[in-house]
């Protein structure tokens, strides 16, 4: 059962340079729940559930970006899990 719940809002140059696919590569090999989603803002939304060193772990990532994102601001809120997400994937 996952301990964590992250949600994070990406902002910056971060939509049409890839940045969900980055995510969601990061993830599943970590074995987190969850999905990642554009906003009508231009910015990027992650919810994602699993142990608490591996979403530190996304986190780290999704504030690097891929080569052709920059990461202006990211905004996080830590929570308990509540072990409703499916394996991680993307939203459109």
């Amino acid at each position: 059962m996952p301990s964590e719940r992250l949600h994070a809002v990406i902002n910056g140059d971060v939509q049409g340079v890839g940045f969900r696919y980055f995510v969601m590569r990061e993830a599943r090999p970590l074995g987190l729940r969850g999905w990642v989603r554009n906003r009508d803002d231009g910015s990027v939304e992650l919810v994602a559930e699993g142990e608490k060193a591996d979403l530190e772990r996304l986190l780290e990532a999704a504030r690097r970006g891929p080569s052709q994102a920059y990461v202006s601001e990211v905004r996080v809120d830590w929570s308990a899990a509540a072990g409703n997400l499916k394996p991680f994937d993307l939203t459109f």
